[in-house]
């Protein structure tokens, strides 16, 4: 078995990837987990006090919340990413396990950014749209740019789907087959029809209609029980993306816990079809450029603003030229001197117009299209005149000089940092390939039997015996050593019983209904 399972792992790590799909992936569990931080800001006296306003009893939480704040920002925008992601990680597991949210929070959505958390730290989060990328290429003139690696293992894509969503639906699944109402179709229906439970928005229109809602209470049951068999199959990945984003976009709308809703979707961009990310760039990326723009190539300012617009231009819109040596590409600019077109920016677009300075700027922004507010903003009259002040002045007091490897930086460059993907996926798979895709299984092994541990502790011996009186011996020495694995392995990994919304948490609930039908009946009045 061990065989079996090294040999499917080498197939996917030998299949190349786009680095672009997890660098949109970090972006995506960044916000997530940016929400999450001014939630619990906004509400950290309800949260954290034990008499809110009253007697505080973390008086410092602010502080760390403002830091853990930070750092999912530098997740967000891939500042010092590696960094970034063990110190976000860091602070999932000292929240969730060390403040009152260990007891309060319990719906899975904190253990699960710490488990997506975890992952995060292994995969190459920094190679697509990141500010370390940029931070490098800084370091070189603009023609001089290394070719950054753009690719990653698909391996790095589909393991955490597999843990994250597989083992997490899988034990899902199981703990509902001991849930009548969902049994029955009504899984789906049921929590979103209780008012503990239930979104701000009224979907009566759509929990009135039986058929429709008995048909998705048995989906989610088959659609969490095949997942982690079958998603990795090309054909079926697109159905199980769409009913998989499609489920957790109902979630979002329809339950209290948007923020799961939305941390699971996060996820589901890793199984978008690789095709159909090539489809989707091809729609939207220019096939050539509809700007080019001529830089002063002895100028540092002018190599790092082109080397800046560069990086962000995702679409690929404006080209850059040096324009000492590719001046004549451009037959438009040869009626102006060289030391006139040396004072400013100019450009040529493909209707063969000239601009310069500061229409260059806001050419430059609107064939970026996503930067497009920013050149409607600038063409504003006084706005224009004031940014046009602003870049006469700049421009007229740069330093020019012959600029080579030596002037971009006081220092030495440095090498591209060196991430653990690199070091773990690139370089020492790449150097012992064997020994790498056996102790790859021997991980997923373990992470197996981890699971296994929760699911069934949790999903069959406690639900069916009393742990608590057995008199074996030996039997009580298993169970602590259970609980002592559960323990950290759902501090660190965040894998937990998924048994939310069975039919004993509508306990409480229906008891509350029974008394209010009987007052009501009685016609008494019974006072808060």
């Amino acid at each position: 078995m061990l065989s079996t399972i090294s040999h499917i792992i080498e197939r996917y790590q030998q299949r190349p990837a786009s680095a672009f799909i997890i660098g949109i992936f970090r972006i995506l569990y960044g916000i997530v987990a940016f929400q999450e931080i001014i939630f619990l800001f906004y509400f950290h006296h309800l949260i954290f006090d034990p008499v809110p306003f009253i007697d505080v009893e973390f008086p410092m939480i602010p502080l760390f919340l403002g830091l853990w704040a930070i750092v999912a920002g530098c997740v967000i925008v891939g500042y010092r990413s590696q960094s970034a992601i063990i110190a976000n990680y860091i602070f999932w597991i000292v929240f969730v396990n060390f403040t009152p949210m260990q007891r309060d929070f319990d719906g899975g959505f904190d253990l699960f950014m710490i488990g997506v958390g975890f992952f995060l730290i292994f995969m190459p989060i920094a190679r697509a749209v990141s500010i370390d990328n940029l931070r490098y290429k800084l370091q070189f003139k603009y023609q001089d740019i290394p070719v950054l690696p753009k690719t990653c293992s698909t391996l790095s894509l589909l393991f955490p789907v597999l843990i994250c969503l597989g083992f997490l639906y899988f034990d899902s699944a199981l703990h509902k087959l001991f849930a009548p109402h969902w049994l029955n179709g009504l899984g789906g229906w049921l929590p979103s029809s209780m008012p503990y439970y239930m979104s701000a928005l009224d979907l009566s229109w759509m929990l009135n209609q039986e058929i429709l809602q008995k048909s998705i209470g048995y989906l989610i049951l088959v659609f969490q029980f095949t997942f982690i068999f079958l998603f990795n199959r090309r054909c079926l990945r697109p159905i199980f993306l769409l009913v998989g984003a499609g489920l957790h976009i109902g979630i979002t709308i329809s339950l209290n816990i948007y923020p799961f809703g939305l941390g699971m979707l996060s996820v589901y961009i890793l199984m978008v079809p690789f095709s159909w990310w090539k489809t989707f760039a091809n729609k939207l990326i220019y096939q050539a450029p509809q700007l080019a723009v001529f830089y002063d190539g002895d100028c540092p300012l002018c190599n790092r603003t082109a080397t800046i617009i560069n990086h962000f231009d995702l679409l690929q819109a404006v080209a850059f030229k040096d324009l000492q040596t590719q001046a004549e590409t451009a037959p438009q600019l040869q009626k102006y001197d060289q030391q006139v077109l040396l004072t400013d920016l100019y450009a040529v677009d493909l209707e063969g117009r000239v601009y310069a300075g500061v229409d260059t700027y806001i050419q430059v922004f609107q064939k970026m299209r996503y930067l497009a507010v920013f050149a409607w903003l600038m063409r504003i009259p006084g706005v224009y005149h004031l940014t046009k002040a602003i870049y006469r002045r700049i421009a007229d007091n740069r330093a020019r000089n012959v600029c080579d490897a030596s002037c971009m930086s006081t220092v030495v460059a440095s090498a591209l940092p060196v991430d653990l993907y690199t070091r773990i996926f690139e370089n020492y798979a790449g150097a012992k390939s064997k020994q790498f895709r056996f102790r790859m299984a021997k991980i997923f092994m373990v992470l197996l039997l981890l699971q296994l541990n929760s699911t069934i502790h949790y999903g069959f011996l406690y639900r069916f015996y009393d742990l608590s009186s057995v008199e074996s011996p030996l039997a009580n020495q298993a169970r602590i050593l259970s609980n002592s694995v559960l323990m950290l392995s759902t501090t660190f990994l965040g894998i937990t019983p998924h048994a939310l919304y069975l039919h004993d948490h509508f306990g409480a609930m229906m008891t509350f209904w029974r008394l209010a039908i009987l007052i009501k009946r009685a016609g008494a009045v019974v006072p808060l």
